[in-house]
């Protein structure tokens, strides 16, 4: 019965790995040397709902692709309320990057909200990787141009300028199928309101916009 586990078990992190070279060349192309090279770094690891993957305060040094299940990322403001900067679902690379880069402290924990499965991967020997392999280095610019240039700057201007009313409606429109997976508090803590103030805009909606009720 082990040794069955043990090949079943080896399917799965084969199944995992596929899925993650799957997405990287969504961003670029890879050698199958590079893929080999990325591939020898990868753990898979799981965490139970509410297990952190990254501490408030620890120095991180890995970075954790998500198979299945959602992390996000969140600190807790001098009021004591929680203030979600960030979610992960499955597809994205988890990881604060600052704190990483840096080598300090993260002022954010990376906690998981349901029961997940990452791939993780130290990131120094990563960055030996981006300096050996053209390739990898060209999804690292892509990813960070993407997802911290391109993606975040419409977000900061949102976060701004527009009202909690239309931020939480762009949110359902861009993310219907994680809006669905969210608890309230994990909504409101994103948009900077109370659970309150989400029921009351929910309401809203459903009143004046019957299809997003």
């Amino acid at each position: 019965m082990g040794q069955i586990k043990i090949i079943a078990d080896s399917r799965i992190e084969l199944m995992n790995t596929d899925a993650f070279f799957t997405k990287i060349r969504t961003y670029t192309p890879l050698s199958e040397k590079a893929e080999l090279a990325w591939s020898s770094l990868l753990r898979p690891r799981q965490y139970r709902k509410e297990e952190p993957f990254i501490r408030a305060g620890d120095v991180p040094t890995t970075y954790a692709f998500v198979v299945k299940g959602l992390l996000c990322q969140r600190y807790v403001g001098r009021d004591g309320n929680m203030i979600i900067k960030c979610f992960f679902p499955e597809n994205r690379i988890a990881s604060s990057v600052s704190a990483t880069l840096l080598g300090e402290a993260s002022p954010f924990a990376i906690t998981a909200i349901e029961n997940t499965t990452v791939l993780e991967y130290d990131f120094a020997a990563f960055r030996l990787l981006v300096s050996d392999f053209a390739d990898i280095a060209a999804f690292y610019i892509r990813y960070m141009e993407r997802h911290w240039i391109i993606d975040k700057e419409p977000g900061e201007i949102a976060f701004r300028h527009d009202d909690a009313m239309q931020r939480y409606i762009d949110f359902i429109r861009k993310e219907p199928e994680l809006h669905k997976r969210l608890k309230q508090h994990h909504i409101a803590a994103w948009l900077g309101i109370t659970p309150e103030s989400l029921s009351r805009l929910r309401k809203t909606i459903a009143i004046t916009r019957p299809d997003r009720g």
